[in-house]
């Protein structure tokens, strides 16, 4: 038993909201290949209360201390924070999975950074789907690609796009396009929302020629993300409908299990899918 703990892949967790308050609890439960490690978060000494209040006993630490301590560093904080868990993480060759995908179109100099030092970056599927079939596309010519999300009002309420332009949501009675353009200026505009958009330029065709669509719906309970592509191998049609998270709206509850399937198919023997 003790030589089998030995060769886990240790796992660093930043973050203890929507996404890795269930992460930790699936992880210190017990994953075959996997140990949580270390922890980090916006208020340290809330994290260890409440980590000591769920009865796991590992450390918590500073964002650019999670590398020293993982192999793997999951990343599941606030973009304003990511560079200080991405950077540490990169530079020390740890493999890297970044939640806040939107963030990464603003510091994809990483990627480079990760080439030189041995890193990887890995990006999980999240709240989407189809990823495999779009990277499959890229293989050969995608003419273009579109995604239109639809979320309810109260997903989307204190955007930075919303909000520097004085659109309010409240009230509203009937559906709303919020936003009409790329997936860059969607991830920088929407940044809490659509990391789905940002996943999905980068497995097709770039954050520039991703088309993306923002809509407040009153009558819908669940975020749903509706991906068209047309390329020379297939054309796809894909709707997803996510039930949200009961702690933050903005996240669906697949988004965590994603990243658990994501940590599994590190260590599986059997993985399915490209």
């Amino acid at each position: 038993m003790a030589m089998a703990a030995d060769r886990s892949l240790r796992v660093g967790l930043g973050g203890l909201g929507a996404i890795g308050l269930p992460l930790a609890r699936r992880l210190a439960a017990g994953i075959p290949g996997l140990r949580l490690a270390a922890l980090s978060a916006r208020d340290l000494p809330r994290a260890a209360a409440r980590l000591a209040q769920l009865g796991i006993a590992v450390p918590v630490v500073g964002p650019g201390e999670l590398a020293a301590r993982a192999d793997i560093v999951v990343e599941a904080m606030p973009a304003a924070v990511f560079r200080a868990i991405a950077e540490p993480a990169i530079d020390a060759g740890r493999l890297f999975l970044p939640l806040s995908v939107g963030a990464l179109l603003d510091h994809l100099d990483l990627v480079e950074r990760a080439r030189r030092s041995g890193a990887r970056i890995i990006v999980p599927t999240g709240a989407l789907l189809g990823l495999d079939a779009v990277r499959a596309a890229a293989e050969g010519e995608i003419r273009s690609v579109r995604l239109v999300t639809r979320k309810p009002p109260g997903g989307l309420a204190g955007a930075p796009y919303l909000v520097e332009r004085g659109i309010s949501l409240e009230g509203l009675d009937r559906p709303m396009k919020v936003f009409d353009g790329t997936a860059r200026e969607g991830a920088r505009g929407f940044p809490a929302n659509v990391n789905v958009a940002a996943a999905l330029a980068l497995a097709g065709i770039g954050p520039d020629r991703t088309r993306l669509e923002i809509w407040a719906d009153p009558a819908l309970e669940r975020n749903t993300h509706r991906i068209e592509l047309d390329a020379d191998s297939a054309r796809l049609t894909m709707t997803i409908e996510n039930v949200p998270s009961p702690e933050n709206p903005r996240t669906g509850r697949l988004t965590p299990l994603s990243v658990i399937a994501c940590l599994r198919g590190l260590v599986d023997t059997l993985r399915v899918g490209s």
